[in-house]
C-alpha cells in the first residue's frame, strides 16, 4: 500500500485557525492516520447528481412485520413498489439511541439490533444510493462518551463544555424552549452543567477540542465505508460555541465542514454533503460556501411553509418574489427540496418572507386542521419555530373531501418534483399519511403526528385498494417521479428561471445541460380554472408530459383546479 500524504495546506490553515499551532499539528497526524486507514476499505466510484436521483427519506423501521428485521421488511418493500423510480434512500438514525426517535445517539458505529445490523444496512447500499445521517453536534447522556466525562476519564475531560451557571448566555440563539445547560450528577455527587441545545439527553459535543473532530471524522469515514454516499450533517449551524456570541453560524462552524469535506474527499470524492439548517433562508444558503468548498446540496426550508401558504391562499406572490431570488454559487451545488419530514414543516426559513399576519394565519389554519405548532425562545418570548402536522393535512381541512385533498397534496408535491435541484420524499407524503394523533397522545411528543410506523401488509392493503387515498397519492406520486426521472431538463444543474405569469399560478422554466431541451412546468394553485396565454418567448407547439396534451401557441390554456402541466418543448 502506497504510503498516503495528506499535505493540503488549506487544511493546515483551517487547523491552525480552529485550534492554534500546537494543538493543529496533533490532529493534523490523526487525519493522516485515518486517510491511511480508510483508504484501504474503501471502494471509491465517481458518481454525479442527475435527473435520476430521487431521495426517499424514512425511518429504518418505517414497514415492519412479525419476525422480520425491519431494515430487511424496508428492503423488500423499496424493491416491491420503488425500484427503478426512487434512486436514493435516507434512512434516518438507525444506530442505538436513547431519545428523539434516533437524533440521541448512543453509538455512531452500530444499528440499532431492534432495527437489524450493518448487513441490511450495506443490502439497501447495494441497490439504492444512501443517504445518513452525521448527528454529530450532539451525543445522548448515555453513551459511552459522555459516561467516561462524567467518571473523570482523562481522554474524555475535553469532550463536552461544563459551564458555570451564572454566565451571561442571553446572546444564544435557542431553537428550542428548553434549558442551554442542563445538570448533571456525578458518581460522587458533584454537579456538572453542561451545554445542551435541543434536550438534556442530547450533550453536545465540544468542537474545540480537536480529538471531538479526530472522533467523529472517524465515525463518518466508517459510514461511508459501510456504503453511505451522501452525508446529512444535522443540526450543524450550531457545532462550535464561542461566549459572548450568537453561537450559530460561527466562521469556526463553515471551517469545520469545509475540512470534514476536504478529508473525506480525499478518500471518497463522490461522497455529497447535505447541511441541516433550520433557519432563516439567507442564513441557510450560507452553507453552500463558495461553491465549491462546502455543502453540495442544502436543504430547501424555505419551500414547505412558502407552498403551504400558497396553496392555503390561493396566492403564490410570495412564493413567486422569494423564488425568482434563488441563486447558486456555482453549477457543482443545489438545492435539496421536500415538503416534509421526520420533524414538522419549520416556520423560522421565511422570516422576512412571510409577515406576522401570514405566519399566524398559516399557524391558526394547522392548528385547525388538527395539527400541532412548537415554540422556542427568543428575547421577545416564545415565539413558533414549527408545524407539527402531516403536510396533507397541513393543506386541507378534515372535513374536506379526499378528492380535493389529493390535487392539493400532489400539486405541492409537482412544485417540488419541479423545482431546480434534487427531491427528497418524506415517506408519509409518498402514502398521503394523515396526522396520528394517537401517536402524541402515546408520546407526548408534537413531532410524533408525522412518525407513525406502518404494518407491511396493511400499507400494501391501503396501497392497493382502488378509491383509497393512499393509492391515489402513492399513484400519481410514482408516475410523476417516473416522468421526472427521463427528463434531462430536470437536471440539478441546468439553468433555470422562474417565469411571472399571472397569480395564483407559479411557473418553473428549466433547461437540460446541454440547453437542446427545456420544460415550462406550471401549476395551478387555485380551487378554480385558470386561462393564460403563454407568453410569446414561448410560442412554439409544447406538449404535456403528464396529460400527453398539445398546447398550442397564441391560443388560451385551461388550468383546471390544481392541475399541474410540465410543457416540453
Amino acid at each position: 500500500m502506497q504510503n498516503i500524504k495528506y499535505e493540503s495546506h488549506t487544511s493546515l490553515e483551517r487547523l491552525e485557525f480552529l485550534y492554534g499551532a500546537d494543538d493543529s499539528k496533533k490532529v493534523y497526524e490523526l487525519i493522516k492516520d485515518l486517510i491511511k486507514k480508510y483508504k484501504q476499505t474503501i471502494k471509491s466510484t465517481e458518481y454525479h447528481l442527475s435527473e435520476k436521483d430521487t431521495i426517499l427519506i424514512t425511518y429504518g423501521d418505517q414497514v415492519q412485520r412479525p419476525g422480520e428485521a425491519p431494515l430487511e421488511t424496508l428492503k423488500l418493500f423499496l424493491d416491491a413498489y420503488l425500484k427503478g423510480i426512487v434512486n436514493s434512500v435516507h434512512i434516518l438514525p438507525f444506530y442505538p439511541y436513547s431519545s428523539d426517535d434516533g437524533f440521541s445517539v448512543i453509538n455512531y458505529s452500530e444499528v440499532d439490533p431492534k432495527l437489524g445490523s450493518w448487513r441490511e444496512v450495506q443490502n439497501i447500499s447495494d441497490d439504492y444510493r444512501l443517504m445518513v445521517d452525521g448527528v454529530i453536534n450532539h451525543i445522548s447522556q448515555y453513551s459511552d462518551w459522555f459516561k467516561a466525562y462524567m467518571n473523570g476519564d482523562e481522554e474524555y475531560k475535553d469532550f463536552f463544555l461544563e459551564l458555570d451557571p451564572l454566565i451571561d448566555l442571553s446572546k444564544v440563539v435557542r431553537p428550542r424552549a428548553t434549558p442551554l445547560l442542563s445538570e448533571f450528577i456525578d458518581a460522587s455527587g458533584k454537579i456538572h452543567d453542561v451545554w445542551t441545545t435541543f434536550s438534556k439527553d442530547q450533550v453536545d459535543l465540544n468542537y474545540a477540542s480537536y480529538k471531538v473532530l479526530a472522533a467523529v471524522l472517524d465515525a463518518l469515514f466508517y459510514y461511508v465505508e459501510k456504503g453511505a454516499t451522501l452525508i446529512r450533517l444535522d443540526a450543524i449551524a450550531f457545532i462550535w460555541k464561542e461566549i459572548g456570541t450568537d453561537c450559530v453560524h460561527l466562521p469556526q462552524t463553515h471551517e469545520l465542514i469545509q475540512l470534514m469535506r476536504e478529508v473525506l474527499h480525499e478518500v471518497a470524492p463522490e461522497v455529497i454533503i447535505i447541511t441541516e439548517t433550520n433557519v432563516p433562508h439567507n442564513e441557510n444558503i450560507s452553507y453552500f460556501g463558495s461553491g465549491a468548498d462546502e455543502a453540495q446540496m442544502v436543504y430547501n426550508f424555505a419551500l414547505p411553509p412558502l407552498l403551504a401558504h400558497s396553496v392555503i391562499t390561493s396566492d403564490t406572490t410570495k412564493l413567486t418574489s422569494w423564488a425568482k431570488t434563488l441563486t447558486l454559487p456555482s453549477d457543482k451545488v443545489c438545492f435539496f427540496n421536500f415538503t416534509a419530514s421526520h420533524d414538522g414543516c419549520g416556520v423560522r426559513p421565511v422570516s422576512g418572507l412571510l409577515d406576522d399576519d401570514e405566519l399566524d394565519d398559516l399557524v391558526k389554519n394547522t392548528e385547525s386542521h388538527g395539527g400541532l405548532v412548537s415554540h422556542r425562545d427568543t428575547p421577545e418570548g416564545k415565539k413558533p419555530y414549527e408545524l407539527n402536522c402531516s403536510y396533507i393535512d397541513i393543506l386541507s381541512h378534515p372535513d374536506e373531501d379526499d378528492t380535493l385533498r389529493a390535487k392539493r397534496m400532489l400539486l405541492a408535491q409537482a412544485v417540488t418534483l419541479s423545482m431546480p435541484g434534487v427531491p427528497g420524499i418524506y415517506f408519509h407524503s409518498l402514502v398521503g399519511s394523515r396526522n396520528y394523533r394517537d401517536g402524541v397522545n402515546l408520546s407526548g411528543i408534537n413531532r410524533t403526528i408525522n412518525r407513525e410506523k406502518f404494518n407491511y401488509d396493511r400499507l400494501v392493503e391501503k396501497l392497493t385498494c382502488e378509491g383509497s387515498l393512499e393509492k391515489i397519492i402513492f399513484s400519481a406520486y410514482r408516475r410523476l417521479i417516473s416522468i421526472r426521472t427521463n427528463e434531462k431538463s430536470f437536471n440539478p444543474f441546468g439553468e433555470f428561471e422562474f417565469v411571472d405569469m399571472q397569480n395564483g399560478l407559479f411557473s418553473i422554466l428549466q433547461h437540460s445541460l446541454d440547453k437542446k431541451e427545456s420544460i415550462l412546468a406550471l401549476h395551478n394553485f387555485c380551487n378554480e380554472k385558470i386561462e393564460f396565454t403563454l407568453p410569446k418567448e414561448f410560442q412554439v407547439e409544447l406538449r404535456d408530459l403528464l396529460s400527453k396534451s398539445i398546447v398550442q401557441a397564441n391560443e388560451k390554456t385551461t388550468l383546471e383546479p390544481y392541475q399541474v402541466m410540465w410543457l416540453k418543448f
